[in-house]
């Protein structure tokens, strides 16, 4: 499935992004130089040295030198050579994005310094200055002080309310197909499909459930499709952008304010054990509450808090969903991954969170 990586793979457990044919670097750095050189005369472009992350690009870090200016990290983002740059390999929608939300003085991203349509396409941006750390997931050597865990969940929803407060045509981005909720539900049921039984029980019950009463629609806003700590750079407790942009979306808002209100208690793990700083730093997480009024002091509408906990029943059926297609997947591989096996310990867990959840939006309905 071509988001089964992005939405919940954190501490860098990402599967590989399918077979590619391997990319001509040399041939990459010459295009970044010629576009650098158009833009810039007389510049230089140092090297290219590949950032870990992402599966539905190829992401590396490099040196921008401009006559009369300081050198300047930049960050050149290229589609997967050998496959269609559509959907989530789609760079230069995700350029587009970058760029419109930059332009917004509220919001907190990377600038987009030049693109390239060649074979395979790319675009350069800025490097930003940060760490990204999940602290409920990943592993690190040295993670965040629990006080800089509260400040960057807090800073976190209030720019997610910040983003809410654009409409798509705003943005500039009412082009876009709108995704709405029995699609992307369908969509994580299809991904289910795909899955052997014994990987995952009692998921059907809870797609039923959730099929049989989808809240009512509201207004469209851009979705992020992956809305959390780990996909956005701090620099201490600076927010300095917002990453990851492989699978946004015009849709429902929820989801987002949802997935990010799911990961200050997820059901899903990658390590059985962590280190008593990833713990500490993990503890200081602020609960979903704490964030959802956040969110809200960020300017967030509060009705949309009336049905979040169809939502978080939703995030929990899409997490066991694509958590259940990873491991899958790692039971065909000769090494398989450990994280992965870990998180397949786990899929009842998410399950029954998701179930808990959905209780609690039935209950609540039937009590207004």
């Amino acid at each position: 499935h071509p988001e089964a990586s992005n939405v919940v793979a954190s501490g860098r457990n990402r599967m590989d992004i399918g077979p590619v044919s391997e990319l001509d670097e040399t041939a990459i750095l010459a295009r970044v130089r010629a576009a650098a050189q158009t833009r810039w005369p007389g510049s230089a472009i140092t090297g290219l040295t590949p950032l870990p992350g992402g599966v539905s690009s190829l992401t590396y870090r490099s040196t921008l030198t401009r006559p009369g200016a300081p050198d300047s990290g930049i960050v050149v983002k290229v589609a997967p050579p050998g496959l269609a740059p559509v959907r989530n390999r789609d760079v230069l929608r995700q350029s587009r994005v970058i760029a419109l939300l930059d332009a917004r003085p509220e919001m907190r991203m990377p600038s987009i310094l030049f693109e390239d349509n060649g074979s395979p396409p790319l675009f350069v941006m800025t490097l930003m200055p940060g760490d990204s750390y999940e602290p409920l997931l990943d592993v690190t050597a040295e993670p965040p002080i629990p006080e800089v865990v509260a400040r960057r969940a807090h800073t976190a929803a209030r720019m997610l309310a910040s983003m809410h407060s654009f409409t798509p045509e705003e943005l500039g981005v009412d082009d876009e197909p709108v995704v709405t909720l029995a699609e992307e539900l369908d969509r994580w049921a299809r991904l289910f499909d795909t899955v052997d039984d014994d990987i995952c029980s009692g998921h059907r019950e809870l797609y039923e459930r959730l099929a049989q009463s989808l809240p009512a629609t509201i207004p469209e806003r851009l979705v992020h499709g992956d809305y959390r700590l780990a996909n956005m750079l701090f620099d201490g407790s600076e927010l300095t952008a917002v990453i990851d942009w492989e699978i946004w979306s015009v849709g429902d808002p929820r989801t987002d304010l949802a997935w990010l209100l799911m990961h200050s208690d997820p059901a899903h793990r990658f390590h059985e054990q962590r280190s008593v700083a990833d713990e500490t730093a993990g503890a200081a997480m602020p609960s979903a509450d704490d964030l959802a009024a956040a969110y809200v002091g960020g300017g967030g509408d509060a009705a949309l808090l009336d049905s979040i906990d169809w939502f978080l029943a939703y995030c929990l059926y899409k997490t066991a969903s694509t958590v259940s297609a990873l491991v899958k997947r790692n039971r065909r591989r000769p090494d398989p991954d450990p994280t992965l096996v870990v998180a397949g310990r786990h899929l009842a867990d998410i399950v029954a969170r998701g179930t808990q959840a959905m209780t609690r939006f039935e209950n609540r309905s039937v009590t207004r």
